[in-house]
């Protein structure tokens, strides 16, 4: 039975976090609210966490999932980033975007795309997740919550509670979300390459 927490949207509780944060290092898999929609996100390093979030998402190895940072140096740290796209980025975060980017060796093997050894990323404007990174000190590893059955995203965390609460450790109740995910960008060539029109306009990546 997962547990369900209501945490404030623009000034969350830091007793729920640390306890989220708990919760996330114990192998815990957790739905939040981000600026997009709601994620289901794990522990970067926990390979079980890992193949259950894939599991309830129903998706494979070759699916990206997306590194939820901090803020840009934190993307440095964990992907290939050129001048160029430095420029692009800082201009693009923290925002509703997922970038896939070349992977460095920060980033464990199973974890990047199995042929092409990229990685999705992105840094959330959203204080409930941004407290939660900072809590944590290092990335969660996440992807939009839309279950194998579903075309749309789930937005609304009591729902989500009745259709995960045997699946998943724990529900951040921040308020509803938009329906609308992050828009992907592919920056791993010359120019960028539109994978997903989402929330984020397209104009700072020249597209």
């Amino acid at each position: 039975m997962s547990q369900f927490f209501q945490i404030h949207p623009d000034n969350p509780q830091q007793r729920l976090i640390k306890q989220a944060a708990q919760i996330i290092h114990a192998g815990g898999i957790v739905a939040l609210p981000t600026d997009s929609c709601y994620a289901l996100v794990c522990h970067l390093d926990d390979k079980d966490a890992v193949t259950r979030l894939r599991k309830i998402r129903g998706v494979d190895e070759k699916h990206h999932l997306t590194l939820l940072c901090r803020d840009l140096s934190e993307i440095a740290q964990y992907a290939k980033v050129d001048n160029r796209q430095y420029r692009m980025l800082k201009a693009a975060t923290p925002g509703p975007y997922t970038v896939i980017l070349e992977a460095t060796k920060e980033v464990p093997r199973r974890l990047s795309h199995p042929s092409r050894k990229t990685i999705g990323l992105r840094v959330p404007e959203n204080s409930i997740t941004h407290a939660l990174l900072e809590e944590l000190g290092q990335p969660l590893l996440g992807t939009t919550l839309i279950l194998p059955d579903e075309d749309e995203p789930l937005t609304d965390p009591e729902f989500i509670r009745q259709k995960l609460e045997k699946l998943i450790e724990l529900v951040i109740d921040g308020g509803a979300c938009s329906l609308v995910p992050t828009t992907v960008i592919d920056m791993t060539n010359t120019l960028p390459e539109l994978i997903r029109e989402g929330r984020g306009p397209l104009g700072i990546f020249g597209l």
